[in-house]
């Protein structure tokens, strides 16, 4: 009997449930408010999304005034700060979200003054700002996947690896719709804004990066190789979609990004339209046309998804206007005959994959990244690919009593032509030959003249 007096005295002497949750609502507004104006943007956030009592708390007009004028204070933001007219700071009859879209705007503003200044250090070797990765590394990707009835899903980016002048995006899972299913992939470049809550997705931009129509894509597809779990197709030159070999189901999807203008293809476009480069103005040569090409610089490096194969530049390069046939510029970087310019590959030719657990890798296969540069030493045409190599029945070089292989790729703007042996005492590589072919309608078009 005691013991029952003394279970409800405890429990009349317990708050309710009820009363606990009323308690925020038996608070002054100032207190709240005052509560809540030591809490920075991220945290507010948070508690944004807690419930409807503190989504309005958390985006008082007032409370993010005063954190858009702290950020305005901080001595880098000063320079944004000084293009905002005071009477805007103080004004009080703005709309309910203005201060806090002014807060994040102003954020992103700085953000791109600090990355202009990145990318305006351009590296002499690759044409490209020097500093693309350590910029690159503040902006994620994500992978949109819409099927035939409309329905999308979202998937955050499982891993990426970044090279000289390349970035290789993966997406892998369990969870994807059926190959046959799948009408269209959208890629968005997604920059966040950098706030104090790990735990918190922070909000950001998006810039359509690239939309693949695979209603389009399925009946023109390559084949691009296969191992005992996969089998590779090739969508797009920089679209790879692995699909397991039993179920034909997807397995990952793979982008292979050129760094030229992707940090502005990542950033600068909205959710809906993608970054239009701005209209390059022709440069001015005083050339003879005869005389035809020259000074050009070629960059190209092979890798798979984990390390680097090889890395190779060479210059002055040139073509006289007599030597250009079949609607083709011929650029020359190795020659056969020239034993001093052939190169070794570090390793083996194969594109590894992973999948959650699983991995494997398909043979004879790797991913090009080339880069080449005008007299200017501006980028003239880029490309990041998957390549095959082919073995060559018939030699393609009296020099070498070797097996003999080829890798070509051809799209609308130029072919590339790569010829390698594999010496057996080195169990090595070696690239003997290299060609670039340009068409004469992308030189045409560039440069305004008739070759």
């Amino acid at each position: 009997m005691l013991a029952l007096k003394a279970t409800k005295s405890q429990r009349a002497n317990k708050p309710s449930r009820a009363s606990l949750q009323n308690f925020t609502e038996r608070l002054p507004y100032e207190i709240q408010n005052k509560i809540l104006s030591y809490l920075d943007a991220g945290t507010l956030l948070c508690i944004s999304q807690v419930s409807k009592i503190f989504y309005q708390l958390a985006n008082d007009v007032a409370l993010w005034r005063n954190i858009f004028k702290r950020l305005l204070n901080k001595k880098p933001m000063r320079m944004v700060g000084e293009m905002l007219e005071k009477t805007t700071l103080e004004a009080q009859d703005q709309p309910s979200g203005y201060w806090k879209l002014r807060y994040f705007k102003t954020l992103d503003a700085w953000n791109r003054r600090k990355w202009k200044t990145h990318i305006g250090v351009i590296s002499r070797h690759t044409g490209l700002p020097s500093r693309t990765v350590q910029m690159l590394r503040n902006i994620t990707w994500e992978l949109t996947v819409m099927d035939k009835s409309k329905n999308e899903a979202t998937y955050d980016l499982s891993w990426l690896q970044f090279f000289e002048s390349s970035a290789v995006l993966c997406w892998d899972g369990s969870l994807w719709p059926d190959f046959h299913q799948i009408s269209t992939v959208q890629l968005h470049g997604v920059r966040r804004v950098a706030l104090n809550c790990p735990g918190l997705k922070a909000p950001g931009w998006r810039s359509l990066m690239d939309v693949v129509d695979m209603e389009s894509l399925t009946k023109t597809m390559q084949d691009c190789g296969r191992d005992q779990l996969v089998e590779l197709k090739l969508l797009k030159h920089d679209v790879v979609m692995g699909l397991w070999k039993e179920r034909h189901s997807v397995a990952f999807v793979m982008f292979t990004l050129h760094f030229c203008r992707l940090l502005e293809r990542s950033t600068q476009g909205s959710s809906l339209c993608p970054y239009v480069e701005p209209v390059v103005k022709a440069p001015f040569d005083d050339i003879d046309p005869d005389y035809g090409l020259h000074g050009y610089q070629l960059n190209i490096v092979l890798h798979s998804t984990e390390c680097e194969i090889m890395s190779a530049s060479f210059s002055q390069l040139f073509c006289r206007r007599d030597q250009i046939c079949d609607g083709h510029v011929r650029l020359t970087a190795v020659n056969d005959t020239c034993f001093s310019q052939h190169t070794p590959l570090s390793g083996n030719v194969t594109l590894p994959w992973r999948c959650e657990a699983l991995r494997g890798e398909v043979k004879d296969r790797c991913i090009m990244t080339l880069t080449l540069l005008d007299e200017f030493n501006k980028p003239f045409w880029c490309v990041s690919t998957p390549v095959v190599m082919k073995h060559l029945e018939m030699p393609c070089s009296l020099f070498y009593s070797a097996e003999h292989f080829l890798m070509h790729y051809r799209d609308s703007e130029g072919q590339v032509l790569m010829k390698f042996v594999r010496m057996e005492q080195q169990k090595q590589f070696f690239l003997i030959n290299l060609a670039v072919y340009v068409t004469t309608c992308k030189v045409n078009k560039y440069f305004r003249k008739q070759y």
